[in-house]
């Protein structure tokens, strides 16, 4: 987190159980820059319930904590207050993730030097939108990019610790490309994390992740891409990538029509 005054504090969670998308736990402790937990400093036990109301949801937290004297020790230290700044921003961010991808195109945005965010809401349920990015059968269907490539090799992670291959070819040149990654983390059917490295090259692996949020119209996908520095991110950003997804989603939301009319 940073402050007003460009001061930098760290935290961390460790997750106790989830419940989506109604609820999860969590441990919150105090960290150093490196994610290590602060031991001279309180932890906390975090629940999160959210539940649907007429306009929007209702989310409430509850911490718990050892003692007393935890409890009055990060209340002196404007916990209440930090808290309630932090959950008043939530409506800006979930207003600007949905006007950034209200007009059903990729676009790519901008998330510091080094990570990427490209979002785009497709027609569809969640849960067909994620079985279409974990089906092989229906990812060699819409994931081609452009008009002209085919994906003859779809090998997908089904368990987090998995790998995965994908890997493309051009129909009028036999021009070949793929990536190759591992699954970090799976929610089925709303977030995934993994890597990704494009094969045969040295180039740093990204770090790839994907959110799908039930929107009236279908679904917002959110794809937050985090590469080794700017100049990587600029040369991926400079092949088309973009174009080359929104084909992709358009595809993608062409076979979603097709299966359900």
């Amino acid at each position: 987190m940073t402050g007003p005054e460009g001061d930098e504090h760290y935290g961390c969670w460790e997750w106790r159980s989830v419940d989506a998308p109604d609820a999860f736990e969590v441990s919150d402790a105090f960290a150093d820059a490196n994610g290590e937990p602060n031991q001279e400093l309180p932890s906390m036990h975090m629940s999160f319930a959210f539940e649907a109301i007429e306009g929007g949801s209702r989310l409430v937290t509850t911490t718990r904590f050892d003692s007393l004297d935890q409890l009055e020790q990060l209340v002196g230290m404007g916990m209440l207050e930090g808290t309630r700044e932090a959950m008043s921003q939530i409506d800006t961010v979930l207003t600007d993730l949905a006007a950034f991808a209200a007009d059903h195109v990729a676009e790519a945005q901008l998330l510091g030097d080094t990570r990427v965010r490209v979002a785009r809401i497709i027609r569809g349920p969640v849960e067909h939108v994620w079985r279409a990015h974990t089906d092989a059968a229906l990812v060699k269907r819409w994931l081609l990019g452009p008009d002209g490539w085919t994906m003859p090799v779809c090998e997908i992670a089904v368990r987090v610790g998995d790998s995965y291959r994908y890997e493309w070819e051009n129909a009028t040149d036999g021009e070949r490309f793929g990536f190759t990654g591992e699954l970090l983390e799976s929610a089925e059917p709303y977030r995934s994390v993994t890597t990704e490295s494009m094969i045969g090259t040295d180039h740093p692996a990204t770090l790839n992740e994907l959110t799908l949020t039930p929107v009236q119209g279908g679904t917002l996908l959110s794809l937050v891409i985090t590469y080794a520095d700017a100049g990587q991110r600029d040369a991926v950003l400079a092949t088309g990538m973009t174009d080359g997804m929104e084909t992709s989603y358009a595809r993608l939301e062409g076979l979603l029509e097709s299966a359900h009319a």
